[in-house]
């Protein structure tokens, strides 16, 4: 009973400091003396009913003198309840810990991006009950995509100079059915028709490509970019299709109404940034860390201002090369993190730094002062300072700490 009358006494007092300016002398009379007799019985340990009495006599002025402070409606209370929660969650966000989901699979194996699980056959597909335990535990959604005509299903293909890529456009699209996204929209062949198969923008499409109908074209440990360059060289692969554009054959023929391809989308490693710690100290190269792209203008041009994660390789003055698949600092192999020694070494699904644009074969670079240089650990599919240089100092956010969804193996302290 006296701790429900320090909470009494805790709105007697709000009420009296919100509103002493618009009381009669009477009224605030009335009211500090109730409120004096109950916090005096509260000091001496009173008995029980005689706390409930002094309650019940103050609840009575704080009824007449409250205004709209006391009483309030449940309305009142769960609005104001929700926007002090929402002013918490805000602080925390901007200054301790903020929630973010890896995008794409440039740092893959480390962290996950979105990634594709192939079914070759619709007996291998979840029922109901699996696809309901897979979303829950790994967010995955399914796409299915059947023939709407007879034929062999064909992949159209734009050949570059290394790599074949698949042509898609741009669609508005929704997420959770109510917020507008863009979507890449891909189109296939069976047979003269065209079939269709939407995707989210950062998801690797050619991924799923390739372990539904070239599972063997490439190490299983490089996922994107399908080496169609290896496929598109044997005889007879390329086809050109009615419509005057060039069509990688897949030998899978299928029947109208039979499955053409079947994948899960598997959600990106989400995790907790701590935003706290490098107000105080600096990165260390080999740790993974957040950041801004606003004012990395080749960046900015294409996406804005967006966050991404990579690892930290070049602080201000070092000097980076790569050769043979290892990553130089100041003349000698990279130290700091596994990653860097699991590329090195092109250890299970890490596939080596890949020599390019800046860092191509022969070319050094040296870290300008108040800027960090980052790569991704997926060297073969990072677009990183490789390509668009220096992270500015003012810009990085923070550092992983937690993975906290999928369930996967990933989950737990970031890496």
């Amino acid at each position: 009973m006296r701790e429900n009358a320090a909470n009494w006494l805790e709105v007697a007092d709000k009420v009296y400091h919100f509103r002493r300016d618009v009381l009669t002398p009477a009224e605030l009379a009335d009211l500090q003396s109730h409120a004096a007799t109950l916090r005096a019985l509260t000091k001496e340990r009173a008995g029980a009913e005689k706390v409930k009495l002094a309650i019940e006599s103050l609840e009575e002025v704080l009824r007449r003198t409250g205004g709209a402070i006391y009483p309030k409606t449940a309305l009142v209370e769960n609005v104001e309840f929700f926007l002090v929660a929402a002013l918490v969650i805000l602080g925390i966000r901007t200054y301790f810990v903020q929630p973010f989901k890896i995008p794409t699979n440039s740092m893959w194996p480390t962290y996950n991006g979105m990634t594709p699980e192939v079914y070759h056959a619709p007996s291998e597909e979840p029922n109901l009950v699996q696809k309901t335990l897979r979303f829950v535990a790994f967010g995955s959604k399914p796409k299915r995509i059947d023939a709407p005509a007879d034929g062999e299903v064909l992949i159209p293909v734009q050949l570059g100079l290394r790599y074949a890529y698949i042509p898609n456009r741009a669609v508005p699209g929704r997420t959770w059915l109510i917020l507008p996204t863009t979507l890449k929209e891909y189109t296939l062949r069976v047979g003269d028709a065209p079939v269709t198969v939407r995707v989210p923008q950062d998801f690797d499409f050619e991924w799923a490509i390739r372990d539904a109908y070239f599972p063997t074209s490439k190490p299983t440990r490089e996922p994107a970019n399908i080496d169609l360059g290896s496929v598109a060289h044997r005889p007879g692969v390329l086809v050109r299709g009615s419509d005057g554009e060039i069509y990688l054959r897949t030998g899978k023929f299928v029947h109208r109404g039979e499955r053409v391809l079947s994948f899960d989308i598997l959600t990106g490693d989400q995790l907790f940034v701590d935003r706290f710690s490098y107000h105080f100290f600096r990165p260390h190269v080999g740790s993974g860390f957040v950041f801004r792209t606003g004012n990395i203008p080749f960046i900015a041009a294409q996406h804005g201002d967006q966050y991404y994660i990579k690892r930290l390789v070049g602080v201000p003055g070092d000097t980076l090369e790569i050769k043979e698949h290892t990553l130089y600092r100041n003349g000698a192999p990279i130290t700091g993190s596994v990653a860097f020694d699991d590329n090195a070494r092109q250890v299970g699904n890490y596939v080596g730094y890949r020599a390019i644009e800046r860092l191509a074969p022969g070319n050094t670079v040296t870290v300008e002062p108040h800027h960090y240089f980052a790569m991704g650990d997926n060297s073969s599919n990072s677009e990183d300072g490789r390509y668009w240089g220096f992270v500015p100092a003012k810009d990085v956010v923070g550092r992983p700490l937690f993975v906290y969804y999928p369930f996967t193996k990933h989950w737990g302290p970031a890496r």
